[in-house]
């Protein structure tokens, strides 16, 4: 057994009807890893976690836990820990009830429980609030005792089904922080499912994109998010120009593609190609700079064009700018010394290093 594994699945795929919400999905999750499952409404990551967890039973492929096969075994004996959107918090009992409930379900002794109750309590920031009903407890908190429940018990991973999704943005934020705060200083297993980019790039040591019930790329967070494997991941992972052109110049450590209206954009040379192949080319809209001043422009690729859109973010701010018949899009920190408006003439550019070659 690999003890650095803490879950394996191999070749994974659940049906339903002539759907396979889950395709022959093969991942590891490393102890002390936070890996976070990524993709939009069913691309089945759900599934993959209600597997993982026991709620569903997969039509192929195995599951192991600390390299035991849990196909067959019921959720509690699987020795993982759930946190569901809903929370499922138990409204008649206190906060200390919930969070021993599963230390009773294991038939600890009493002394033990309330020592991991008071102790898991501090450590979600909840201390002397044990015997608090639930109703009276804020949003936030109830966060925290649902995410204690899951962790008294010490399970080897920690699932968390898109546990924020009913929180406001700013409290959603703050959790989001904590949450990575808890996993470090437990420096516990936790896979966690979600839609939301930005939560994905805040918690992730890993992130695992999904389409289609089949894994688009998993790797380190600044990976996926700068170094996308496929016009999917490279669309959905953040804000990102994407253009089409065909190759007509290979240099050493260059290339450049024309699209068809004549714009030639350069792009470091990272991926095999040929002569008048069509490929595709992803820039994030951070690395795309907006000037009033050619001059200033000191990239591989400038082109002029016209501000069609301005998007106040409060610290950041996002511009349209069309150039020929497409739209560029920019991307930065709001500036006092330089406005842009809809009608300007300006420049956009960025380094042929930030761009990504794709298949097409």
């Amino acid at each position: 057994m690999d003890e650095t594994k803490v879950v394996e699945i191999k070749n994974l795929t659940k049906k339903f009807g002539d759907v396979k919400a889950v395709d022959d999905v093969s991942l590891d999750v490393k102890r002390g890893e936070f890996l976070v499952i990524l993709g939009p409404s069913g691309s089945g990551k759900s599934t993959l976690m209600m597997m993982i967890a026991g709620f569903m039973k997969p039509d192929e492929g195995d599951i192991l836990i600390d390299g035991v096969r849990v196909n067959d075994k019921p959720p509690y004996e699987r020795n993982a820990g759930m946190v569901f959107q809903s929370l499922a918090l138990f409204p008649h009992m206190s906060v200390h009830d919930n969070i021993a409930f599963p230390l009773r379900m294991r038939r600890m002794a009493r002394e033990e429980i309330e020592k991991r109750v008071e102790e898991v309590l501090d450590i979600v920031r909840l201390p002397g609030l044990g015997k608090r009903k639930i109703h009276e407890l804020s949003g936030g908190q109830q966060q925290r005792v649902a995410l204690a429940r899951t962790l008294v018990f010490k399970p080897s991973i920690s699932l968390l089904d898109e546990p924020f999704g009913a929180l406001d943005r700013k409290l959603r934020e703050e959790m989001q922080l904590e949450l990575r705060k808890i996993h470090d200083a437990l420096n516990a297993t936790m896979l966690l499912v979600t839609h939301d980019q930005r939560e994905a790039l805040v918690l992730a040591d890993d992130i695992m994109v999904m389409c289609d019930g089949r894994i688009q790329q998993k790797g380190p967070t600044k990976d996926v998010y700068f170094k996308p494997r496929n016009m999917f991941v490279a669309d959905f992972m953040g804000m990102t120009n994407l253009l089409k052109g065909a190759v007509s110049e290979i240099g050493s450590d260059t290339i450049t593609m024309t699209t068809d209206d004549g714009l030639r954009i350069v792009a470091l040379k990272d991926t095999d190609a040929k002569i008048a192949q069509t490929m595709c080319l992803a820039i994030k809209s951070e690395n795309v700079s907006i000037s009033k001043e050619r001059g200033s422009l000191d990239f591989d690729n400038v082109y002029e064009g016209e501000v069609k859109k301005e998007v106040f973010e409060g610290c950041s701010v996002i511009h349209e700018v069309a150039v020929g018949n497409r739209l560029l899009r920019t991307f930065s920190p709001v500036s006092n010394k330089v406005a842009f408006k809809p009608g300007d003439r300006v420049f956009v550019g960025w380094n042929g290093r930030d761009s990504v070659l794709l298949t097409c």
